[in-house]
Order: C-alpha cells, then structure tokens, then sequence
C-alpha cells in the first residue's frame, strides 16, 4: 500500500467533507418536507467517511497503474462535483441546481467505476457502493425538490 498515494486521495476526500461540515442541514432542511424513506440524519457522516476511505484506497491502486490517466482524470471530476453539492443544496438551497449537480456526480461516479474496473476489479468494485449512494442522494434531492417547489 502506498500510503502516500492513499493520503493525497483522502486529502481531495477531506476538502469535499469540509463543505458538508461547513453548509449543514440545519433548522431549514429539518422544516422541508421529506419523503419517510430519508435516512436518518446519523447515517450521513458514518456512510461518506466509509466511501472517502474506500474512494482513495480505489484511486490509490488505480494511480500506480500506467495509463490510468483518464480514470484518474474521471476521479477528479466526481470529487469536484461531490465538492459543490452542499454548499449549493444547504448553502445556497438552490434544489435544482444541486440536482444538476448529482446527475453529473452520477454520471462520473458510474464512469470512474467502469474506468477503474477495467484497469483493476477490486478498484472497481470499491467504488460500486458510492454508486449507490449517489443513486439514493439524487433520488433523495429529486423527491425533496417536487416536495418543496418554492426552493427549486
């Protein structure tokens, strides 16, 4: 294990991580109308620190691969888009433009998968849980969204 490599790709998760720390539900996501099947607030924390870990021990063993570059580049693109969803969806309480937002996470979730699956499996494999998450979240935005059109 090339603990370095691991830092620098926990170092990216962790910048993502202070943008959900720093724009927080609140009292105003509290008041939103909510769908029943929205997990408990406790469950985030536990559930993005799993992903940041697995998602830097799957780019770690992607980066000492040669010709990983636009699986690596896919890596970079989904952290940017994991940065900018709180502080757009809490900060800014723009529904909508957080939903655009994770369908692009979405989308270079899936391609950062694929890409690191075909360059190692269990790399791959690493990342399938995030999918899913990322699934949920954008389900999860979509249905608060139509709850609450006043904040799209």
């Amino acid at each position: 294990m090339d603990w370095m490599l691991f830092l620098t790709f926990l170092a990216a998760c962790g910048a993502a991580a202070t943008t959900g720390a720093m724009f927080e539900p609140g009292k105003w996501y509290d008041a939103l109308n909510k769908p029943v099947w929205t997990p408990p607030g406790i469950v985030f924390p536990l559930v993005w620190t799993a992903l940041y870990i697995a998602m830097s021990l799957a780019a770690m063993r992607i980066a000492q691969i040669e010709g990983s570059g636009q699986a690596l580049a896919f890596w970079a693109a989904q952290i940017a888009f994991n940065t900018l969803w709180s502080p757009i969806f809490f900060g800014l309480r723009r529904m909508r433009a957080a939903m655009i937002i994770v369908s692009f996470l979405w989308v270079f979730v899936a391609a950062t998968m694929v890409s690191f699956w075909a360059l190692d499996p269990v790399a791959g494999a690493l990342f399938a849980p995030y999918l899913l998450w990322v699934t949920i979240a954008a389900a999860l935005n979509l249905s608060v969204l139509r709850r609450n059109p006043q904040f799209a």
